[in-house]
């Protein structure tokens, strides 16, 4: 199948500028990058794509066997990298899939120019024995899960505003979870699962591509220290921290995302 309709991909920008891919997160797709795509595109080719059971994607091309670890995702990315042929790329990834973006520039560091880990976690769940803080106890995780697979449509009303934060903002929090609603609810539960129950931790020290850690001020999904651990585990990394508050920066705050993520690229060539 041709990875390029499998993922729905949209190129844009200046033609032969420094590459720019932009990888959405959980329940969303490429849509949710549109308001910092019109300040990239003017520096930079930008390639958007939806991850495979995500938005306009070939829903045909999913199965629990390849999409129930990160691993398939991060080979979608190198596929992705080498089809478009357009040399190394700054890939952005959001929430879990920054570590689509550390699992596939660990496997091939060439494909990459750097990383933006934006609102990353390596881990949701607290790790007391280690001194670790992801957000969320194995209870809690349990009970997101258990709300997911017996409700999802209600699940999404009622967790899509939290992630989003932004309270003063409804239309931020409906937008987030028409998102989720569109998403095929079998596929939501196993893409939750990989998101909330993976452990990437010792993952990050295997990157050696010059990356930015991006966090919000704000964030009830990945907490300031998780930022902190992130940057602290990846040698040479850079930890900047947004103003934005919440979990989805390019919507609540797209000028400065997008501003972070043009500086850290352009550094990168």
């Amino acid at each position: 199948m041709d990875v390029r309709n499998r993922n729905h991909v949209t190129v844009t920008g200046r033609a032969g500028g420094p590459v720019v891919m932009l990888a959405h997160g959980f329940g969303c797709d490429q849509n949710l990058w549109r308001l910092v795509v019109p300040t990239l595109e003017r520096h930079f080719t930008v390639v958007l794509f939806d991850h495979v059971g995500s938005g306009n994607s070939d829903l045909s091309a999913w199965s629990r066997e390849r999409y129930s670890t990160l691993e398939g995702y991060a080979a979608d990315v190198l596929e992705l990298c080498r089809e478009l042929a357009l040399g190394p790329v700054t890939f952005v990834g959001h929430s879990v899939s920054a570590m689509m973006g550390v699992l596939a520039a660990a496997r091939e560091p060439e494909a990459f120019a750097g990383l933006v880990l934006l609102a990353p976690s390596p881990c949701f769940v607290d790790d007391p024995d280690a001194g670790y803080r992801g957000g969320f106890s194995a209870e809690d995780i349990d009970e997101l899960l258990e709300s997911l697979d017996a409700n999802y449509l209600g699940w999404s009303g009622a967790m899509a505003p939290v992630i989003m934060g932004n309270p003063d903002r409804p239309e931020l929090g409906e937008e987030l979870t028409n998102s989720f609603c569109r998403t095929d609810p079998e596929i939501a539960r196993v893409f939750a699962r990989v998101t909330f129950l993976s452990d990437n931790r010792a993952d990050l020290a295997r990157v050696g591509v010059p990356t930015l850690v991006a966090q919000c001020s704000t964030d009830a999904i990945a907490p300031p220290e998780v930022g902190a651990f992130v940057h602290a585990q990846m040698p040479g990394s850079r930890l900047v921290t947004l103003n934005a508050t919440g979990h989805c920066p390019q919507l609540a705050a797209p000028e400065e995302t997008a501003a972070a993520i043009a500086a850290f690229a352009e550094a990168c060539g």
